[in-house]
């Protein structure tokens, strides 16, 4: 579920200008799942331009508080999350904590770094949501650690069927400031695409894993 929609058009035209998303539908990339894509994101770009940075730390800030209330603790994913996490909760003036995909082998072997306790209640923050796999197992990891995680808040969701099942299935409450859909229109009312490619783009997002450049 996205913030709303003006919040969903204005996220697609800053990841855009500094191409932090890339659409290229004529050649494709490959990501590491072997996955071919005709888009690429890397928010963690974000970082380095202090005006977006800061759009998108308070936006989601001032979503966790109109929407979940009282929180004792902002989690983010490692790593992509790592940074506007801490920043969210710098903005919020709350404790940080983030979570790694698994534990360390070695030192304290924690999979949670920070100080966090029993019955807190938690919001994840997360860069980017594809399968959502990674996501939830950084929940699950919160979970086992018995405190209250009330939600999760994304910068941009490809939109994928088999995540939003995932997050249902996990009973996880997941919003984000952007997505897929909103992505292409903004794309398509800004020139970035055109619409011969906004339907290729539209093509892959509807079966990702089968897709193949024409």
């Amino acid at each position: 579920m996205i913030f709303n929609k003006e919040t969903a058009k204005q996220t697609a035209e800053v990841l855009l200008q500094i191409n932090a998303i890339k659409l290229q539908p004529d050649e494709p990339f490959t990501w590491a799942s072997g996955w071919k894509s005709p888009i690429y994101c890397d928010n963690r770009i974000i970082l380095s331009y202090p005006v977006i940075r800061n759009y998108i730390r308070e936006t989601m800030a001032r979503h966790i508080e109109d929407h979940y209330g009282k929180i004792d603790v902002i989690a983010g994913v490692a790593t992509g999350a790592i940074g506007i996490g801490a920043l969210v909760a710098d903005y919020l003036n709350l404790p940080f904590v983030y979570v790694r995909p698994e534990a360390k082998a070695h030192g304290r072997q924690n999979q949670i770094e920070g100080f966090i306790e029993k019955g807190q209640n938690v919001v994840v923050v997360e860069d980017l949501i594809s399968t959502g796999k990674s996501s939830l197992n950084a929940v699950k990891a919160l979970n086992e650690a018995q405190v209250n995680v009330k939600g999760m808040v994304a910068i941009f969701s490809y939109g994928f069927d088999v995540a939003k099942q995932n997050f249902e299935d996990a009973k996880v409450e997941l919003h984000t400031l952007g997505n897929y859909e909103n992505l292409l229109e903004q794309a398509l009312d800004t020139n970035y695409i055109n619409s011969k490619q906004q339907h290729i783009l539209a093509q892959w997002n509807s079966n990702p894993s089968e897709w193949t450049a024409e």
